[in-house]
């Protein structure tokens, strides 16, 4: 049994990490305000443009309007950007990505070329024996476009040059404050059909569908100029709006994990609190004990004298 010293050094140490975890909680709590906000603030946008690349490639009658929106007749080799965060004491929210990308590369049944976004995916990746290609961390708390240009460009390189025939983005998709979803997003082709959807289709997020109806665009000054000029664009807003949502998620997931701490180390020092206690009265009664059989062996001593005393005062008077 632990003594009282121990005990209540303990009680010490789990207050202190519950005034960390308390901190932590209040930091993601205001951090992922602001990363919500964005969130909202761009996935519309998002959104409509997919919507508005899919169009054209459904208006174009299957002729390439841009390599980034040509499929390949066969899929030999794919790359994965994978978005995690840099710090841990989220929860699960990176073990859950990572286990979403593994399975999904396992089902896909190809050769896969990692992207890494964030310490935890590379490190993870790393040590599986996973192809990593290139890693890119320390992403930026409010990131924008020309943050994830670099990222970009590297999937869009790779596509062009044929090293691979299809990039897709594993990634946490924003629900709400409670809720986060892993998911796996068809990025490169900029297109609906993907070799994904056929046989992962669980682990796939749902695009933008073609719209209804004859899609009739006018271009101005020509349909090759405004294509070049917004399917580099709107492919690296992809990938922004991707990050955007994994970083809210990563923050709400923060907060709720640090809160579960907070509660845990809470309950736990209440009841630490009262083993110490326990162990204090069990230690004070034990003291009580002690005294009062002292007292009582002393006031034995004391009526033993006493008797003796008399009986030899009595022989005294006899004699």
């Amino acid at each position: 049994m632990p003594t009282l010293r121990e005990v209540k050094n303990r009680i010490r140490s789990v207050r202190n990490i519950a005034q960390i975890t308390r901190a932590l909680e209040a930091v993601s709590a205001s951090r992922v305000r602001r990363a919500q906000a964005r969130v909202f603030a761009s996935r519309a946008y998002a959104e409509k443009a997919w919507e508005i690349l899919v169009n054209i490639q459904a208006a174009s009658k299957n002729q390439p309007l841009h390599p980034l929106l040509t499929e390949r007749e066969e899929i030999n080799k794919v790359m994965v950007v994978v978005i995690t965060s840099d710090r841990g004491l989220a929860g699960a929210y990176n073990a859950n990505i990572l286990r979403v990308a593994q399975r999904f590369a396992t089902r896909l049944g190809k050769p896969v070329d990692y992207v890494t976004v964030g310490r935890k995916g590379r490190d993870s990746l790393a040590r599986i024996g996973a192809n990593i290609v290139a890693s890119f961390t320390d992403m930026p708390a409010e990131p924008v476009i020309a943050d994830v240009s670099p990222i970009a460009r590297i999937a869009m390189d790779a596509y062009l040059d044929g090293d691979v025939d299809e990039v897709l983005i594993a990634y946490t998709d924003f629900v709400n404050m409670l809720a986060q979803r892993p998911a796996v997003l068809g990025w490169l082709p900029l297109t609906t059909h993907t070799v994904a959807q056929q046989v992962a289709a669980e682990y796939v997020k749902d695009v933008a569908s073609v719209s209804g109806g004859i899609q009739n665009y006018d271009y101005e000054p020509s349909a090759t100029a405004v294509v070049d000029e917004i399917v580099p664009r709107f492919t690296e807003l992809q990938l922004y709006q991707a990050l955007l949502e994994a970083q809210a998620s990563e923050h709400a997931a923060r907060m709720a994990a640090m809160k579960n701490a907070t509660d845990n180390a809470t309950q736990l020092t209440a009841d630490l609190t009262l083993q110490y206690n326990k162990a204090r009265q069990a230690s004070i009664t034990a003291e009580i004990l002690d005294i009062v059989g002292g007292a009582n062996a002393l006031q034995q001593a004391i009526d033993d004298s006493a008797d003796e005393i008399l009986n030899m005062e009595s022989i005294l008077q006899d004699a």
